[in-house]
């Protein structure tokens, strides 16, 4: 199997800088700023029309500016220190993980996810359990831990967002040009299109691969958009979380069972598998099935599955866990639990829910029961998910129930602004010049304190500025392609100010993130927003699920405040959060907002990327944020449950912070015009957060953890198992 670049449809680019064709194809370039602006620098305004997109952006651009580039010396002289940087990237004659396990680990880690987010560029992300994927094989390249990553192709992506005058939400829908982004078909032997069966389903489905480089590691993606599939059976990869129960459960077969066998079919060789979320569990049921027909001795095929599985659970909200009515899973699995050796009864009672004992399966119930190594994603989740699901391990005590916790990090060099980067070179290079490689050592984060308040300061107000100016040309855009309603523009961020303290949401619109906790009292809000002296504005964003109605009326709700003369265009709703529009505000407020109700909230790992940035986080001590709060680095309350009827207090709790202590200290100003205490605190947040909640630290915990230990059960490569269809067995290995 292989994949090709398709170099002819790049005639137009010179031999002599046709290296960034490679370069284009390779996410490497998207968390190097060094790279992406030779992009930028080829064609500026193309790059900003294909929305970073190179692929894209070497189409379209007319041959004129590949040959003013190719004979540029400067131009030539930066890309050839790029290039030579990326080739020995790739080519590493060591790496952090060969130097610190060497001969430990001798085959792959495969990691599923139903979603990645790694670019706006490819849009197969909903929020931040992609976002977290995506950062985590960013990790695992820079780290060198051999890893193959599986998810989908999602021809729609997830939905893009229009506000109507109203406030109600409208999906949109936007076909992804795969021809014009970083993703390349897997072909087979023949030259074609590599196709996969999924097994023992019936009527069948096959998926097409694709494959995304994302630098070291490969993600593959799977298809069912194609003629091989049924038409019911060809939407299954259209997009992310699909309503309807049956399309989510055949999603689930595709991605477990499915992946399971294209990795299988690429002669991918891997020790263990990693299921982020329990989208992708029944990976396991294929993994022992191919065991039990390979003629292994059942307990013995059990103990290899569950010895080599790690299963991370991202919430504790009990909708957030797929669960599938009897019927429904007969109709898929009657015919492929022979195969395993066990009665339906028996099947069935591998995903029994222990909160609801009817006739359901419960995805993640399922991966907890089939996996050996299972953890929550912060301190206080780990906490969580140990009382949730202790009903699974009745004889256990609480603390020893079997889920540990590994607080979730963000890659660093994707979501650190280059100016803050920049900064950093400044003062750390003299000390530390390759910071960039142990950027998890808190020790050199101290530089921090050496860096001159008014240069802090003065980047932070340039990436503030930086936000406001892209959110105007959204408007700007939208008005000129007469897309806008007059009534959407102050709504949407146009009456803004620049000198404001600037306070920003951006989550998705789920009704336990409480939202609009801040408009409880009003009258209260508005005293703070029009402070003569001491003006606050807000800044939300995010999208709700489709079928969240509730989400659906909140942000609405949201909408129409901003709307509100009554609050002077202080109040904003930014239309279609993603990626793109992410960086913009984690970079840009001053501070970053989360409100969930406590004990809900798994990590949140968008505080921590406006953290490492100097944005001030004031937050509900959950998730993350109670382990990584020290009184210094910004606000958090203990927060009540609302269900209790303590909304109200909560609300009171954030507007006496805000009145009483933020927007003082941010008003704090000297003579030079800097608030030397304000910057105190952005310094504490950077050296606090940024080497702790970073994807370095929070790999290196899972390979300390976890990934030695899976590979002692494997004593042979997963491909060697795979190939047979399977035969009825006698004997039941859960007995």
């Amino acid at each position: 199997m292989k994949t090709e670049i398709p170099y002819d449809r790049f005639a137009h680019v010179p031999e002599r800088i046709f290296g960034l064709v490679d370069l284009a194809y390779n996410l490497w370039w998207s968390w190097h700023s060094s790279a992406s602006i030779l992009f930028k620098l080829l064609n500026r305004a193309e790059w900003k029309m294909s929305r970073h997109n190179p692929v894209r952006m070497l189409l379209e651009t007319p041959p004129r500016f590949f040959e003013r580039a190719a004979t540029n010396p400067e131009y030539l002289r930066r890309y050839d220190i790029i290039m030579f940087r990326f080739r020995e990237y790739m080519e590493p004659r060591t790496s952090w993980f060969a130097e610190h396990y060497p001969g430990r680990v001798p085959l792959t880690i495969a990691y599923l996810s139903s979603e990645f987010g790694l670019h706006h560029s490819l849009p197969f992300y909903a929020g931040g359990l992609g976002i977290l994927a995506g950062d985590h094989i960013k990790a695992s390249s820079d780290l060198g831990v051999p890893m193959v990553a599986v998810g989908f192709m999602y021809a729609e992506g997830y939905l893009h967002q229009h506000m109507e005058a109203d406030g109600w939400q409208k999906n949109v829908a936007e076909i992804l040009d795969r021809d014009a982004a970083p993703v390349l078909r897997v072909l087979d032997d023949n030259g074609r299109h590599l196709v996969v069966r999924v097994p023992l389903i019936d009527p069948p489905i096959y998926v097409a691969v694709w494959k995304v480089q994302v630098g070291r590691v490969p993600l593959y993606l799977l298809d069912t958009h194609i003629d091989e599939n049924l038409p019911e059976n060809q939407s299954i990869s259209h997009r992310l979380y699909l309503k309807e129960l049956e399309c989510r459960l055949r999603q689930e077969i595709v991605l477990g069972i499915g992946g399971r066998k294209v990795l299988h079919a690429l002669g991918v060789d891997y020790s263990a598998m990693h299921l982020n979320e329990g989208h992708s569990a029944f990976a396991i049921l294929e993994r022992l099935r191919e065991r039990l027909v390979a003629g292994m001795p059942p307990d013995e095929a059990l103990e290899k599955v569950r010895g080599t599985s790690i299963f991370t659970t991202h919430t504790p909200v009990p909708a957030a866990h797929d669960i599938f009515p009897e019927d429904l899973m007969a109709r898929y699995f009657r015919s492929y639990c022979p195969s395993l050796g066990m009665t339906w009864d028996e099947f069935m009672a591998l995903g029994k829910d222990p909160h609801n004992p009817g006739a359901r399966f419960n995805m993640t119930a399922f991966a907890l029961r089939m996996s050996l190594f299972h953890n929550g994603v912060s301190r206080r989740h780990g906490e969580v998910a140990r009382e949730m699901w202790q009903p699974l391990w009745p004889d256990l005590p609480l603390e020893e129930v079997p889920i540990d916790a590994i607080t979730n990090g963000v890659h660093l060099p994707s979501w650190l602004n280059h100016r803050i980067e920049a900064l950093f070179d400044r003062y750390m290079d003299v000390i530390y010049p390759n910071w960039r490689e142990d950027y998890d050592n808190p020790i050199i984060w101290e530089v921090v304190d050496e860096i001159p308040d008014n240069e802090l300061w003065g980047e932070h107000q340039w990436l503030k500025m930086k936000l406001f100016a892209r959110l105007r040309e959204r408007k700007r855009l939208k008005w000129a392609g007469h897309r806008e309603e007059p009534a959407n523009l102050a709504a949407e961020g146009l009456m803004l100010d620049t000198s404001a303290l600037t306070i920003g949401f951006a989550r998705r619109f789920a009704e336990y993130k409480r939202a609009d906790l801040i408009f409880e009292d009003l009258d209260r809000l508005d005293s703070i927003v029009n402070n003569r002296w001491r003006p606050v504005q807000f800044i939300f964003s995010g999208k709700a699920h489709p079928a969240d109605e509730k989400g659906k009326r909140i942000l609405q709700r949201i909408y129409q405040y901003s709307q509100d003369p009554r609050f002077g265009g202080r109040i904003s709703f930014i239309e279609d959060y993603g990626e793109q529009l992410a960086r913009y505000m984690v970079q840009g407020v001053d501070v970053w907002m989360n409100t969930p109700v406590p004990l809900m909230e798994a990590s949140g790992t968008s505080g921590m990327k406006a953290g490492m940035n100097g944005v001030l986080n004031l937050s509900v001590l959950d998730g993350w944020w109670v382990e990584g709060y020290n009184g210094r680095n910004g606000w958090g309350f203990e927060g009540h449950t609302p269900y209790a009827g303590n909304n109200r207090a909560d609300a009171d709790t954030i507007y006496d912070l805000i009145e009483n202590e933020v927007a003082p200290l941010y008003y704090s100003r000297t003579m030079d015009n800097v608030p030397h205490k304000w910057v105190q605190m952005m310094k504490e947040s950077i050296k606090s957060i940024a080497p702790e909640y970073c994807s370095f630290r929070m790999l290196k915990d899972y390979i300390r953890s976890y990934y030695p230990s899976v590979c002692m059960y494997a004593a042979e490569p997963e491909r060697q198992l795979a190939g047979i269809e399977g035969v009825c067995l006698p004997t039941n290995p859960f007995r």
